[in-house]
């Protein structure tokens, strides 16, 4: 196998750290815009080779794949860059995995009520050349979405007879020191997905939207987090997640926090948000480009970051024995931890351990497939299984 990670920020980096450790793979080109980002990323190994690229360019993708014989992509750059990377591996004759999906444009007339180009759409519309040439695409194989698709497929086969409801839930009680305000993972992900319409699945509807942080709930997070104000967002999962598994309702809710809500929608109310460039003294700059460049890379908030990230499955429904039975399957990170064993802050090193480990089943033939395919549609043992042997083993709990 011979990868190209495209992006050498915080999970392209964590991703490399990761990798290192592992056999599977004979060449990783690690590669970035800012070519010292990439070199830094690729000296903990000789199999790592860094390389300058552009990511908006589907071009330049191909060519980097055509040079080096890459056989899998892995896209680890903001979902903007989806689309030139998902085309310049195709191009390449590579297969291809991301962690986040071509981006959603909300209905023009009803944004929160109807969807409109959902998460995803276009990767699916491409599906057919991908199965006939053979080529896999497996989309959403970060966390979140990702491992949580994983959890969500295990359930469904080993776990119930019946889904009534599949809900994503994230949280977390990390504190960075220093910050009255510092996001854990890429802010311009971070603003696209929480003021987009979030999508709500059920058997009733299909797919819909709300309106962002709408039906506030306490969820209790296990490992010492303990209960966190989660909001509807944006997500994959629920895109994913109904393709493959059979469910009443699916939902993604987020444990954001006053503070940082208060904040996205400040930027909102400003246009901060926005990614249109505005002329500014004769420079053509995107607003979110500037709030993102403004705060602090999360990548390098990690010696001044504690406490723990929590992602996990909750799934209510009728158990293999008839019964009701409500579980969450969840997979907790200590800062601390991932700092000392891998320089990685917690969010962004549980990122990029998943798509390591799927590369490592596609690498060894447990895992295949043709297509554009969610994490939902491969058999979801070996790869916690595999995670579990990477030591950040997952668990269960009964609710």
């Amino acid at each position: 196998m011979r990868i190209l990670a495209v992006g050498a920020g915080g999970v392209g980096s964590a991703a490399a750290a990761i990798a290192a450790r592992r056999t599977f793979f004979d060449l990783f080109v690690i590669a970035d815009y800012d070519l010292a980002r990439a070199e830094k990323a690729a000296a903990a190994d000789e199999r790592f080779v860094p390389a300058k690229v552009d990511a908006s360019s589907a071009a330049a993708v191909e060519e980097l794949c055509r040079e080096h014989g890459i056989t899998h992509v892995f896209n680890a750059v903001d979902p903007r860059f989806v689309m030139p990377v998902f085309e310049g591996a195709a191009a390449a004759g590579a297969h291809y995995l991301d962690m986040a999906m071509s981006l959603s444009r909300p209905h023009p007339t009803d944004p929160y009520r109807q969807t409109g180009v959902k998460l995803g759409d276009e990767q699916f519309a491409a599906a057919p050349g991908w199965e006939r040439d053979g080529r896999l695409a497996l989309v959403g194989i970060g966390v979140e979405p990702g491992l949580s698709d994983i959890f969500a497929r295990y359930a469904a086969e080993h776990l119930f007879d019946r889904i009534d409801e599949i809900g994503v839930r994230d949280g977390a009680n990390l504190v960075v020191e220093g910050y009255d305000f510092a996001p854990s993972f890429s802010v311009w992900t971070t603003i696209e997905e929480c003021l987009n319409p979030p999508v709500i699945f059920s058997k009733e509807r299909g797919w819909h939207t709300t309106e962002p942080f709408a039906e506030p709930e306490i969820f209790d997070f296990p490992g010492g987090i303990g209960p966190v104000e989660c909001v509807h967002v944006e997500h994959e999962e629920v895109l994913l997640i109904p393709r493959w598994v059979e469910a009443g309702k699916v939902t993604f809710k987020y444990g954001l926090g006053a503070e940082f809500i208060g904040v996205l929608k400040t930027l909102r109310k400003l246009g901060l948000d926005r990614t249109e460039p505005v002329r500014v003294k004769g420079v053509e700059v995107s607003p979110r480009d500037v709030v993102a460049a403004v705060l602090p890379d999360p990548a390098t908030l990690g010696d001044r970051m504690t406490g723990k990230t929590c992602a996990g499955t909750w799934v209510k429904g009728t158990g293999k024995d008839g019964k009701p039975r409500e579980v969450y399957l969840y997979h907790l990170v200590d800062n601390e931890w991932s700092m000392r064993e891998y320089g990685a802050q917690a969010v962004v090193w549980q990122t990029a351990v998943n798509p390591v480990v799927a590369l490592e089943l596609l690498a060894t033939g447990v895992w295949a497939g043709a297509g554009v395919l969610g994490p939902e549609a491969f058999d979801p043992v070996p790869f916690l299984d595999l995670l579990t042997a990477y030591g950040s083993p997952w668990d269960l709990q009964e609710r």
